[in-house]
């Protein structure tokens, strides 16, 4: 469902040239959770943003679904990453001024949806999370285990074919990181949900189907986890 081939991705700041990705590749199958490790700063999370269309490689291709992402205009693959495509960050990124059913409304009213519907996608998807009865709570009312909750359920607001999560619990105490795991789970279980996630936490890459290496700009599979 997803196919990453021989992504590079270079930065150049005056005369240095920085090689991030030297030809990572990867495939993702749908209902799949694959974890991706490895040192900071050794591209993780450069790696996510390009396989979501958020940034452009220097060379290689990513095909969602058998769509070609970075063949499309900048118009289109905003197009396509909305309804496509769910993020979820290690910092939540949810609108302060917004409450939690607001935030997940968003990206479906940006995608075209009424409000109304929006509304009933949203308060599904808070229902889903466990966060219904925090529906009209803005994010400063919440714990941070509920922060991310929220953000989880606005990634699936556009029932997206895949979730790339970046240090999805990096900012959790280990009980709320234990239940925001056993949250991508269910929801793997509940939605076929197919879920790549950047983690250094053992404790979430070792549930994982498949655990990818990042090393060298090139991501090998790693077993044993």
């Amino acid at each position: 469902m997803l196919h990453v081939d021989e992504i590079h991705k270079s930065f150049v700041t005056g005369p240095a040239r920085l090689d991030v990705l030297r030809g990572a590749s990867m495939t993702v199958e749908r209902g799949e959770i694959v974890a991706i490790i490895g040192a900071s700063g050794v591209g993780k999370s450069t790696l996510l943003h390009i396989m979501g269309g958020l940034d452009r490689p220097t060379s290689g291709t990513v095909t969602i679904d058998g769509t070609d992402v970075f063949r499309m205009t900048d118009v289109d693959r905003a197009r396509f990453r909305n309804r496509t495509v769910g993020f979820v960050f290690q910092f939540h990124h949810l609108m302060k001024e917004l409450t939690a059913l607001e935030n997940v409304m968003m990206p479906c009213l940006i995608g075209g949806m009424t409000r109304s519907d929006a509304a009933r996608r949203g308060r599904d998807l808070l229902r889903e999370v466990r966060l219904a009865d925090r529906a009209d709570h803005r994010p400063g009312e919440l714990s941070g285990g509920e922060e991310q909750r929220a953000a989880v359920a606005r990634a699936l607001a556009t029932s997206p074919l895949i979730v790339l999560a970046d240090e999805p619990s990096g900012n959790l105490d280990r009980a709320n990181s234990d239940e925001l795991h056993d949250l991508l789970w269910r929801l793997r279980e509940s939605l076929g949900q197919t879920f790549v996630i950047v983690t250094h936490d053992p404790e979430l890459y070792g549930r994982a189907d498949r655990v990818l290496a990042l090393e060298g700009g090139v991501a090998r599979p790693v077993t044993g986890e």
